[in-house]
């Protein structure tokens, strides 16, 4: 399709009004929409104003297809392009061909066209103003919604910054309260004051102490050694003490003096004992400063401590009381023609199992000698008590004659009336010098062992009777055994050969293969022999219970 151009020369407001009413023919010919329209005429009036005014412009316009191209010259040049939904009719109009009822129906018909888009406009611009004031308030929502969540988030973080203090607080608590658990437990183990001075150091350091000192105001070895101001004052008024430059942080403890500090960090002297002050228990802090919670946990240690102090003084008065007592009732062993004699007790190494094991010999108006062995159920200055008792009353009723079984029959009845809740278990040997053989009876004892001259070891194996005291009737039996001259009886408490590791019969037996593994040289002297058997018997030189061995060696006469 070929393009049309025409040009038309403007002066004047009716030249005007052609050329406008020209192109709105053109447009509406092409089938363009009116808001299109509407919006070219309103440039194409306001471009055509010095024609009014008197000026003159010339218009161009050109048909090309769909496009129409239009040029308007004047003091001010236009252009402008505008593509058409349907092609532009050609011929072109020309301006000058409309008469007066043509223009004037074209003019009113655009000024009607433009009345609707302008009524078309105010509607669209009153529902743009309806969506702006909607989004606006949409806005508005949406900012008040975004400020309700963002101080719901903080409000959410600070819940779960609290919740993460209380859990560090509740998990530091379980951690201070489980190691104060087991430290309590490990200081309380032990009944020896050097046990808990020495494991206080390794339980605190490093993790909640630098350095710890342990001072006893009763220890000779400490009162010359230089003490902390701190240290000191905790002694003589029972109050923790703090030396630090950070007073006031520490609750239940008494601040120092900036004077009274350590030179290179800050001191923490906690008293030890329960009813008087035994000692001071120094803390140099692990960091720059005590942690408030972890001292409350370090005051209540240092209490526990101060308990279990003042518990191992008064074992360590009993035991040394029930030993004392123990010892004084054990028998000078008699000389005898015909028969050696010797005898060892060893207290229990540790715990409070004194008291209660004994060995006794003595001679009878015949000539015969009563070599005893006993223990009494239980420990401590009861124990050795009741073992005073028995030694007393056994005596007595060897001196009117009694043989071992009536011997023992006697002290049955003696502590079922007297101690019913006590027993008892004890050996006796009647030995007559001159005479190869023993008579023997026993109540609930650990058999003796008989070594003969040529080294063979044979146990006294008769059946016992129950113990002494258990509560029922019992009439106990006498045996009789060979013993030759140069054979060794050897009489014992089951400290000697019970383990808790092994049972009693393993340690009869390992007792046997040291009896008979006497060298000549033990067996000249009965007291060497004794403490040949006990060296292998206690190679671990630990026993949780009281020993007494009894050696009888018959001899030519």
């Amino acid at each position: 399709m070929t393009a049309i151009s025409d040009t038309w020369p403007l002066a004047g407001t009716a030249d005007a009004a052609r050329a406008r009413a020209l192109l709105t023919r053109l447009m509406t010919d092409a089938g363009v929409p009116a808001t299109a329209r509407a919006r070219l005429l309103a440039e194409v009036t306001a471009r055509l104003r010095p024609c009014v005014d008197g000026q003159r412009q010339r218009l161009d316009v050109t048909a090309d297809g769909n496009d129409l191209h239009i040029d308007l010259s004047g003091p001010e040049p236009w252009r402008h392009t505008l593509t058409c939904p349907s092609p532009l009719p050609q011929p072109l109009p020309r301006p000058d061909e409309m008469d007066e009822a043509a223009l004037a129906e074209a003019l009113l018909g655009a000024g009607e066209e433009t009345a609707a888009v302008l009524a078309g406009l105010d509607e669209a611009e009153e529902l743009v103003r309806f969506h702006r004031e909607e989004l606006h308030q949409t806005n508005q929502g949406v900012l008040a919604l975004h400020g309700e969540l963002e101080a719901a988030a903080l409000a959410q973080r600070d819940l779960l910054d609290a919740e993460r203090t209380a859990r560090a607080e509740a998990e530091k608590a379980r951690r201070l309260l489980t190691f104060l658990a087991d430290a309590s437990a490990a200081i309380n183990a032990s009944l020896e004051h050097e046990d808990i001075l020495r494991r206080l150091p390794e339980l605190l350091v490093p993790e909640y102490a630098r350095h710890v000192d342990v001072w006893l105001v009763d220890d000779e070895r400490t009162q010359s050694a230089g003490r902390a101001a701190a240290a000191v004052l905790a002694a003589r008024t029972g109050r923790p003490q703090h030396a630090g430059p950070n007073p006031g942080g520490l609750p239940g403890v008494d601040d120092l003096p900036a004077s009274a500090l350590c030179p290179d960090r800050p001191l923490l002297c906690l008293p030890l004992g329960a009813r008087t002050v035994q000692g001071v228990l120094t803390l140099s802090a692990p960091g720059e400063r005590f942690d408030p919670d972890t001292t409350v946990m370090l005051v209540e240690l240092a209490r526990r401590a101060g308990i279990a102090l003042d518990n191992a003084r008064q074992y360590e008065q009993h035991r040394d009381v029930a030993e004392a007592l123990q010892r004084a009732q054990l028998t000078d062993l008699p000389a005898t023609r015909g028969l050696d004699l010797a005898a060892r007790y060893l207290p229990a190494t540790h715990g409070l199992n004194i008291g209660g094991d004994w060995y006794d010999a003595f001679p009878q108006p015949d000539g015969s000698v009563l070599a005893v062995i006993g223990d009494v159920t239980g420990h401590g200055l009861r124990a050795a008590v009741i073992m005073g008792q028995l030694r007393t009353a056994l005596r007595a009723y060897a001196v009117e004659g009694n043989g071992p079984a009536r011997i023992l029959t006697l002290l049955h009845r003696m502590l079922c009336h007297q101690q019913p809740e006590l027993y008892a278990t004890c050996a006796i040997a009647r030995i007559t010098p001159g005479e190869p053989g023993v008579v023997w009876a026993a109540a609930g004892h650990p058999p003796a062992l008989v070594r003969d001259p040529g080294g063979e070891v044979r146990v006294l194996d008769a059946k016992p009777g129950v113990m002494l005291g258990v509560p029922v009737p019992h009439e106990y039996r006498e045996y009789y055994e060979e013993l030759p001259a140069g054979a060794t009886l050897a009489l014992y408490t089951d400290g000697l050969v019970e383990r808790r590791s092994a049972g009693i019969d393993a340690g009869i037996e390992r007792l046997g293969r040291a009896l008979a593994g006497l060298g000549a040289a033990e067996l000249e002297e009965l007291d060497s022999a004794a403490d040949a058997l006990l060296r292998p018997m206690l190679c671990d030189s630990e026993h949780d219970d009281d020993i007494c061995l009894l050696l009888c060696r018959t001899t030519v006469s």
